[in-house]
């Protein structure tokens, strides 16, 4: 696929053709391989594997504001963030420990896992708490805000790699319980705690990975 940009006499964004397999040429209003590029290019980069460098809270700021141009039914926005910044992680790490004690049978138990939370909170500068917020009309179904929000975290996901900062959605356990819904302030009934977005600079090379193809996983029904 070949693409190449052409100036535009509008005084708009210069449009990118694109040229596609069959010979002809398409307006892009982007330049299709440097998306793809980023899309392909995210990865999930565990605390470990961070460097010291600090995400300064512009980054921050600027990550977030993109997950809040997500896809959203009824525009009801209903992505939530709390952002914990320097010694403020361990807040995340102590109610983790706290939930992993109280929750965990005697013969499951890992003193491990209980020292993790805290060398992971350690290891960032910033984590963000993910909730979603319940319209109180309820118009719009539960399943669809929950989409809405992990659209909006795909954002922050790729706004932090075009950054070149690592990010890891931790989820499930604690990250989904009442206790972290109490620690992120989502106080209604119907709201919900979706989990814990780590960001920070890899300490090493960027991680490559793959994906199968595209065939594997697509049905195609035409007549």
């Amino acid at each position: 696929m070949l693409c190449f940009a052409e100036k535009s006499s509008t005084g708009n964004k210069s449009p990118v053709w694109v040229v596609v397999s069959n010979g002809k040429k398409t307006s892009m209003r982007y330049n299709l391989s440097e998306i793809a590029d980023l899309i392909k290019d995210r990865r999930t980069i565990y605390p470990e594997q961070y460097s010291s460098r600090k995400v300064a809270r512009e980054i921050v700021e600027n990550i977030l504001r993109s997950a809040t141009w997500a896809p959203t039914h009824g525009k009801t926005e209903p992505w939530r963030f709390t952002v914990f910044m320097g010694n403020e992680t361990m807040r995340v790490a102590e109610a983790q420990q706290a939930y992993y004690r109280a929750n965990t049978p005697e013969d499951r138990f890992s003193e491990h896992k209980v020292n993790r939370y805290a060398t992971r909170a350690e290891a960032t500068s910033v984590i963000v708490g993910v909730g979603m917020k319940r319209q109180e009309s309820g118009k719009i179904p539960e399943i669809e805000e929950i989409m809405a929000v992990a659209c909006g975290v795909q954002n922050m996901m790729l706004h932090a790699a075009a950054y070149g900062v690592g990010s890891y959605w931790s989820s499930g356990g604690f990250a989904f319980s009442d206790a972290s819904k109490k620690l992120l302030g989502l106080d209604a009934p119907d709201d919900q705690a979706l989990g814990y977005i780590y960001l920070g600079y890899p300490a090493s090379d960027w991680p490559k990975s793959h994906r199968k193809p595209l065939e594997y996983v697509t049905n195609w029904i035409e007549s």
